[in-house]
């Protein structure tokens, strides 16, 4: 049974910063880190101690983690920047909530001895004696360190202690992945050595030339373990010294989080298919549309606050079964013949809605980028100054409009009308000219708040500032009422609106125009059209310019290494060139990689550098070195390319994150080239987004979970009838039918929906005790020593 866990999170805002600035204020953005390794940075928000990011991620971590760290840094173009505080959340902290961490949280101080990472390889053995008894410790190895010195590496040693005594291995230098290889002994006087009382104790330091030297982690190994297990060898998680997080009484702020951890046991395929089957059913032959299904049910007990969840869930589902059309048709016809009033149909947050948007995102998010991105981008450059409210009119805002001196507000207004037309013609022609499939829906659900908060759609890596994003509100405003079809022109408090009224009108009567040739379609006609897929399987997922390292040039100083090259990367290729017109192209097939991972800072002494190992065709491993601009890039590209080569078979158990330079490893200091790597692999962890991989098993899991907690409410509603309700109306005489042996059945008196309901919950259990089951082989299969996991 394979486990998966995912992680969901998001910075809402923060409060009551601390000044860092001699202005007074502060440029806080987060950095993220689940166990030490940078996960996410949010955007800046300059001048600002109470800043705003509303950014959120998921990320699917199916090696589990054991912490998560936020840290608010106050971002300087001069020097290093400022720590201000951080908030730590242990995983059991965070799968203790069972809805998951809502609040506003107290920043702490960074302490250097709390912030440990990495694992390290031991031995331990006891050596019993008639008089005294030796402790055996043989250190072996550390990796993944956390790095101490300005150089990026740390020169680190161990010291095992137990009972004031201590041994310590050599140091060596320059690493975080020191091999020792060494064995340390301490005599111990067998006397008073109880087998329950004691702890042996190994710690690792970054040894320093000047000052002190720098705690690296910490291992603890009760005695009484050792006096079970005769040779005690495995990797043990380094722990901080200890926890040192005081509470300042908000003196250095708070955030406000939203975090939660949703673990799951994945069963084979095999128990999900039935389940599989009910939710097909539901959609490719329903009896009667406002007949019940599993499909309506699930609907029944979905909360509020997981339906965009299980909509997107659900999307996933019937893309992998390739019922998508009928899904979304089954529920939109249900979500028409349930509304009284048309003008509040798609609106309300139904399975339908959630389910339309999320497969607007799953399967539109490239045409998004390919329609908006120009001139999202247009628009951030220009910064311009807009503004047609004439309450929020600012003159000396604005800059001058002509050579006359002074501009009026009826300048301001005019210039502003003129330049939002054009964005908006822009926008709405791009829309128009490429698809033409626009509706209300598409333009509030999908273009409006893309156009909103681009940074949410990862069409910009900064939040706009105040003047950008009043422009942009004011283009989402201008395209709401597109959606609305222009049906609230001229109505309402925002009567300055009334200059972009004309081409509002102009795009409406495009919109109202397709929609009628649309209904017009005659169905022989439009069968005969070939069906197009609706995921490609050659679709560009990501591309843009990246930094390639050139491999001939590596006695080049590192900033003359990487060349600028333009990537694609498709579920079949990974593809570079000198520019996006280059006609030639090198590329490097999906199927080949073997692996996609960080590089350490120390290789080149730059930021931001992944390396992609592919292996060719006689089977030699092939090591391609790319630096993105920023760790949001990294992390982007790194669980793009992860996800496409998520299914390969050849995938590496770990790697290098150094570079073989000067005849070594920069990592573990190793000579040889073809040594087995340092540092697991993380292939498998990947950032949650519409390119997520289709993986029916795990989908199919989360929905048994929500009916699973519906479970009392369906059986209550569906199978119970009331002692005084024994002849209701509603009820339907069924099994009729002539029993095998001949003799006719006794007609039972059953609801409308109890057969599909009592189907459904024997799915239910089955599956609940299937689980059950593979829990208690789990259980029998493991040690019964596990010390540090």
């Amino acid at each position: 049974m394979a486990k998966n866990t995912s992680l969901y999170f998001r910075i809402v805002e923060g409060r009551n910063l601390p000044a860092k600035d001699v202005s007074g204020t502060s440029d806080p953005y987060c950095i993220v880190k689940v166990d030490n390794e940078v996960v996410a940075r949010t955007a800046t928000v300059w001048k600002n101690l109470n800043p705003f990011w509303g950014e959120e991620y998921t990320l699917h971590l199916p090696m589990g983690f054991h912490s998560l760290s936020f840290l608010v840094m106050d971002e300087d173009t001069i020097g290093h920047d400022d720590v201000i505080g951080k908030i730590t959340l242990s995983k059991e902290a965070i799968g203790s909530q069972a809805k998951g961490i809502d609040s506003w949280l107290n920043l702490t101080r960074v302490d250097p001895d709390d912030d440990v990472q990495g694992e390290i390889h031991l031995s331990l053995q006891l050596l019993e004696g008639p008089k005294k008894t030796t402790l055996r410790c043989q250190v072996i190895e550390a990796r993944d360190l956390a790095p101490r010195d300005i150089s990026g590496t740390s020169d680190p040693f161990a010291r095992v202690i137990f009972n004031s005594r201590s041994a310590e291995t050599s140091i060596i230098k320059r690493t975080r992945f020191p091999h020792w290889g060494e064995t340390l002994e301490l005599e111990l006087e067998s006397e008073g050595l109880s087998e329950q009382q004691g702890t042996v104790t190994v710690e690792v330091w970054d040894w320093d030339m000047v000052g002190k030297n720098d705690f690296l982690g910490k291992v603890e190994i009760p005695v009484a373990c050792l006096h079970k297990t005769p040779l005690l060898e495995g990797w043990f998680r380094l722990l901080p010294l200890g926890n040192n997080e005081v509470d300042v009484g908000g003196k250095l702020g708070a955030l406000r989080l939203k975090v939660r951890l949703v673990e799951d046991r994945i069963l084979p395929s095999m128990y999900y298919q039935p389940l599989i089957d009910l939710l097909v059913e539901s959609v490719i032959s329903p009896a009667e549309v406002e007949d019940s299904s599993a499909l309506t049910m699930l609907e029944e007990v979905t909360t509020v606050e997981s339906r965009q969840d299980v909509a997107m869930t659900l999307v996933k589902i019937y893309l992998g079964q390739g019922l998508v059309v009928p899904f979304l048709d089954y529920l939109n016809t249900r979500e028409v013949n349930h509304t009284t009033d048309p003008n509040t149909l798609f609106r309300s947050n139904s399975l339908a809605s959630k389910a339309m948007e999320q497969f607007m995102k799953a399967v539109g998010m490239l045409y998004l980028h390919e329609v908006l991105k120009p001139i999202i981008n247009r628009i951030f450059d220009e910064r311009k100054y807009i503004e047609l409210d004439p309450c929020k009119i600012d003159l000396n805002r604005s800059r001058r409009i002509s050579f006359k001196g002074a501009v009026s507000e009826a300048e301001v207004r005019d210039s502003s009308a003129e330049m939002l037309q054009g964005y908006l013609t822009s926008i709405i022609e791009s829309i128009d000219v490429k698809y033409l499939a626009i509706s209300g829906f598409f333009f509030l659900r999908f273009f409006a708040p893309a156009i909103l908060t681009p940074k949410l759609f990862h069409l910009r890596d900064q939040h706009a500032d105040t003047r950008t994003s009043r422009t942009l509100l004011l283009l989402a405003k201008a395209l709401q009422s597109v959606g609305n079809l222009g049906l609230q022109l001229g109505h309402g408090k925002e009567q300055w609106m009334a200059p972009l009224h004309p081409i509002i009108l102009r795009s409406v009567a495009c919109v109202k125009d397709f929609l009628d040739k649309l209904i017009d379609i005659d169905h022989d006609i439009a069968s005969e059209v070939p069906q197009r897929a609706i995921l490609l399987p050659s679709v560009i997922v990501k591309e843009g310019f990246l930094h390639k390292h050139k491999a001939e040039g590596t006695q080049l100083l590192s900033r003359f290494a990487f060349k600028k090259r333009y990537f694609w990367l498709t579920s079949e290729t990974l593809s570079y060139a000198k520019t996006s017109e280059w006609q030639v192209r090198s590329s490097i097939p999906v199927r080949c990689i073997c692996a996609v991972e960080r590089v350490d800072e120390n290789a080149f002494q730059q930021q931001n550098v992944m390396q992609v190992i592919s292996q060719n065709n006689d089977g030699q491993l092939q090591t391609m070195y790319i630096q993105c601009k920023n760790v949001n890039e990294l992390n982007q590209w790194l669980s793009a390319i992860r996800k496409a080569s998520i299914y390969n078979e050849r995938m590496l158990p770990c790697f290098h994150p150094g570079a073989h330079r000067c005849g070594k490893w920069t990592c573990c200091l190793q000579a040889d080239r073809a040594v087995p790597g340092c540092s697991r692999t993380h292939s498998a962890v990947t950032l949650g987004d519409w390119s997520d991989p289709l993986d029916p098993d795990v989908e199919t899991q989360m929905i048994f979970k929500q009916l699973l907690q519906g479970r009392d409410k369906l059986r209550k509603k569906y199978l119970e009838v009331p002692d005084d309700d024994q002849t209701s109306n509603k009820e339907i005489r069924i099994n009729s039918d002539v029993n095998p042996d001949g003799a006719e059945s006794i007609p039972q008196l059953m609801k409308p929906g109890q057969s599909v309901a009592a189907r459904l919950l024997v799915v239910i259990e089955d599956l609940e005790q299937a689980h059950v089951t593979f829990q208690h082989r789990e259980k029998e299969d493991t040690p019964s020593v596990i010390l540090n996991p």
